[in-house]
């Protein structure tokens, strides 16, 4: 099946495709059109479901063949066991969830590890901005700040303080810029999108 969605190659989604092994769950939570899923089930040969709120989005991802649940991802994950999944992928979200505490818990309550990627809001680009009096507008962050579905700003180090305050194992992080290349230096100022594989020791 030809997927529906032209974020196919998305960086952050190159990093988790190759994260996943053959054959592996997967739960895909706020998966949008089921782009990611798609190509997981297809390249990776991966079972699992997707997690989505919002109509249009939700039928996209039916249309995409996916199997999707309609729920709130911030009412938790109750109607899955411990260890269900393989990996449970929350991509680009973060932000957007009110509870975050309660998300990453669940994610690695359900699933044998997590993988987490979110703009890096200490972007060079983004400071830059609010120097200038300005919230930033990206590649990663791409609404204004009236429109803006985000709840949380944050940096790779407000992340990672968070991980170690839940007792949660950072086993793998990679840092891209705007266009998606890998970031080996300086990754909280030059890096504007991180993908974090996290699991529990």
């Amino acid at each position: 099946m030809e997927p529906v969605s032209t974020t196919m190659n998305r960086g952050d989604f190159n990093v988790i495709a190759s994260w996943i092994k053959p054959g592996e769950r997967v739960l895909d939570l706020g998966c949008g059109d089921g782009t990611l899923l798609r190509r997981l089930i297809d390249e990776r040969g991966a079972r699992g479901y997707g997690i989505e709120l919002e109509n249009a989005a939700m039928l996209s991802a039916l249309e995409n063949g996916i199997n999707v649940i309609q729920t709130d991802l911030e009412q938790g994950l109750a109607g899955f066991g411990d260890g269900t999944f393989d990996h449970v992928v929350l991509s680009r979200t973060l932000q957007t969830v009110l509870h975050t505490e309660n998300v990453l818990n669940e994610m690695l309550r359900v699933g044998r590890e997590a993988v987490v990627s979110f703009p890096n809001f200490a972007y060079w680009k983004n400071r830059l901005a609010v120097m200038k009096g300005r919230m930033p507008v990206s590649e990663d962050l791409p609404y204004e700040w009236f429109n803006t579905p985000n709840l949380r700003f944050f940096t790779l180090l407000d992340f990672e303080s968070v991980c170690q305050h839940l007792g949660i194992a950072i086993r793998e992080r990679q840092v891209l810029d705007e266009v998606g290349a890998l970031v080996h230096e300086e990754a909280n100022f030059l890096g504007s999108l991180a993908v974090y594989r996290i699991g529990r020791d």
